[in-house]
Formats: C-alpha cells, structure tokens, sequence
C-alpha cells in the first residue's frame, strides 16, 4: 500500500469572483509526480545534487518572478519534483497530464498536431509523442475573443491598447485575444487562448479558459494553474477549497499515486477531528510583482529542531509590504528553500545537537547541500518541526528533512549562497514536498 507520508495540506480558498458553482460537492484526482528522467543516474549523489539544484532555481523563480464540489484525481509522483495530475477537455473529451503548479495561474496544454516543444529530449517520449490538445476534434473549442472581459486574466491591460483592431465602444469585434507567451523557471510556452469544456468526474464546466500552446521549450507537459489569480482552476471552478497530498519519493514512477481533492461548497467553519488547521496570510501586493498576489502564504510563527527552539526574526516570517520575507507553500518545489540567514540558524542548531558525529564535507562540497554526515555511527535525530499560527504544529518524518544517500545523509534544505549569491528578496521560506528516498 503507498505509503502518503511526505506532506498533506489542505488549502482554503476565499475567492472573490466565483465563475462556477454545481451542487456537487467533491472532485478527486490522482496525483502524481512527473518523470522527465527515464534513465536515472545510479550515482545517488548526483540525483541529490540534481533535486538540490532545481529546487532553488524554482525558489529563485518564485523570490523574483518576470513581470508581467469535490472532485477526486489521482496525484502521481515523478522523479523530477514536480506532480502531475490528468484533466479532459472538449466535446468528445480529450484527456491530457498536466503539471499541477500553486505557484502560478494560467492552464495550458500541448496544441494541435503541430505542436512543437524545443529541448524536450529530458522527457520519457520523444517530442512527437507528446500528449497534444486538437481543438478540430472537439465541437465545444472556441477561440477566446479580445473583447471578452476574460481576455483580460491573460493580458492585464485596458481593452483597447490589447483590441487595437476593434473601433472605441465596439461590442461586435472580431478580433481574436492577443496571443500569449509564458516564461517559467527553465523554459517558456506560447499560444492562443481557448474557451473549452473542462470535463470532470461528475460534472462539466463549459467556457473553461485555457491555453492553446503551439510551441514550447523545455515543457514536458501542459501546466494546471493553481495559484490565487482569476485563470487558475481552482478560482475557474468556484472552488471553497483544495487538498492533496504528496508521496514519498520512494514511490517515484511506481504508478503510485495520492489524491488531489477539489471542494466546490462550503463547510461553514466545519473542522474534521485530528487534522491541524491554520488560517493562510494576507499576501502583501508590490508594484512590479503580481505573482506575489497568487502565491499561498502561510504563518509560520516558529520552527523547532529537537527541544531547541530556532531565534528566527519576526522580520523573515511575516511577509512585509515590499514583498520580503514569509511562507509560502509550493507544489513545484521538491526541497524547501531557506532564505540563507535563516537557513544558518537551523543549520547550527542541527550542528550543535550532532557535534559529536562525523561531517561529511565532501559530499556537502558536492551535492551544494550545506549539512551532510556520515551514516556509520548516527543514532539520534533531532526532530524537526514547524509551528504555525493558530496552534498547528507540523512534526516533519525525518525522511522528509535528512534523506540517506550512499554512505551519508544530508538535510535536504537549500539556501542561496551554496549555489549562488544570498537573495533577501521575496518570500524567506518556501515549503516543498520532499519525500525519502534511498
């Protein structure tokens, strides 16, 4: 049986426009993770070396962003640290995976039999055989106009500077949307937008925005927006809330998979027994950074490491009207980022509380994981938790903080100075979902 013990949270929404609403209450959908890696190396320290890296160029993403009912599906694990989740659009449905992202908005899949992705050789099919949208097939496909309001979501711009082909006041405009290009932590995606039929377990969602990409690069899939902005699927469906869970890594490509779990009603303040709650944090809004606006901050208040509790400044865990400092949670990140004073402050606490084992430098200078040790001899663990605000205390399994690699094992927190210059800019922590692996 899998085992879902890497981290569950569940995320209330407060949406202020609500585009759908059913009677149905719950949608689950598998979830897993996505494999762009089909040969794995042997070598367990470059497989560190390689999650370490990608989780803080997905920090440094987020930190500085470019400008510009319930249903169940199941949640699949992939070797690469992201989780991928399958939807269907159009009439007759077409079912396409999808990367599942809190860190961003906008929903795009792989379009047309012409459908072009650059540098996808790191993908478990060749380019031509990637999953692709064809919208001739689907009698519910239509291109999103210029003057439609949700035009609006992609390109924030007054409607006349992004019609220009449209006279002033004109309401029977031909013009098309603008077409759109996306840039995220390593890649870029363009295309034009679609209204669709979004098709899930139970119930459909007609005039589903969604982009029609018809070129890529370095995207393995299409992405399921799930971020806080109006073109996310979760502010697209009305949802109240959202909850998942994420797997192990050891369940990576297994075909495991959890549940991501879409909740279209409210439960009027109802708390399920034995589940910790805490409320989410206000995002500060900064000129020049809309994606701060989108992203899910929660309040860590404190962090503990054994019976020791971390002096963390007010200052890094609480977001300030600059955008510096707080928590955000992040489905895209596989190993949590600590902004590098805060990272040295639970580094030496881990330090102080092991000082009596063998470090093992080499590796730390190898993988750019700042705390590694050697296996032979290590007994004892301190453990590491996180208080939040309401009370909520989450006490991580150790697998998800300390994974074994060869002969040593190594915290699994990145910071900036061991890959690259210190960052104080945006959120001081970002909370992955690191899973064991051995």
């Amino acid at each position: 049986m899998a085992s879902y013990f890497c981290l569950c949270f569940i995320s209330l929404l407060s949406l202020l426009t609500l585009i759908y609403s059913s009677p149905t209450t719950t949608i689950s959908i598998p979830l897993s993770r996505f494999n762009t890696n089909p040969s794995p190396s042997p070598d367990p320290y470059q497989k560190l070396t390689h999650l370490a890296a990608i989780s803080l160029t997905r920090a440094h993403h987020l930190k500085n962003p470019p400008n510009g009912s319930v249903s169940t599906t199941p949640l699949f694990s992939h070797s690469y640290g992201d989780y991928s989740i399958s939807l269907s659009f159009g009439t007759p449905p077409q079912t396409i995976p999808f990367v599942m992202d809190t860190g961003s908005n906008f929903v795009w899949f792989p379009c047309t039999h012409r459908y072009l992705c650059k540098s996808c050789s790191f993908s478990p099919t060749d380019p031509p055989a990637i999953p692709s949208f064809i919208p001739k097939l689907s009698s519910s496909s239509r291109i999103l106009g210029c003057l439609n309001p949700k035009c609006g979501w992609i390109h924030n711009i007054d409607t006349q500077s992004r019609c220009t082909d449209c006279e002033p006041n004109s309401t029977n405009c031909t013009q098309i949307c603008p077409p759109y290009i996306i840039l995220y932590v390593t890649g870029s995606t363009g295309g034009i937008t679609l209204v669709e039929t979004l098709d899930l377990p139970g119930k459909k969602v007609p005039d589903f925005v969604v982009g029609c990409s018809l070129f890529s690069s370095q995207q393995p899939a299409g992405i399921a927006g799930f971020g806080r902005g109006l073109p996310s699927l979760p502010s697209q469906l009305g949802l109240k809330k959202f909850s998942y869970c994420l797997l192990s890594r050891k369940l990576d490509d297994t075909g495991e998979s959890s549940f991501l779990v879409l909740h279209s009603e409210s439960d009027s303040g109802h708390k399920t027994d034995n589940v910790s709650y805490t409320p989410f944090v206000k995002n500060p809004l900064v000129a020049g950074k809309p994606a701060f606006a989108s992203y899910y901050y929660v309040g860590l208040r404190k962090i503990t490491v054994g019976s020791e509790r971390v002096r963390i400044p007010y200052s890094y865990l609480s977001p300030g009207s600059d955008g510096n400092g707080g928590t955000i949670i992040d489905s895209g990140t596989t190993f949590t980022y600590m902004n590098n004073f805060v990272f040295e402050l639970v580094r030496s606490s881990f330090v102080k509380q092991l000082k009596h084992y063998k470090r093992a430098t080499d590796i730390e200078f190898q993988t750019g994981l700042g705390l590694c040790y050697n296996v032979s001899g290590l007994t004892t663990w301190p453990e590491m938790s996180f208080h939040f605000k309401g009370g909520a205390e989450m006490a991580l399994p150790l697998a998800n903080y300390f994974l074994i690699a060869g002969e040593t094992v190594c915290l699994t927190i990145v910071t900036d100075s061991v890959f690259g210059p210190a960052s104080s800019v945006g959120p001081s922590i970002v909370l992955g979902g690191c899973g064991g692996f051995s």
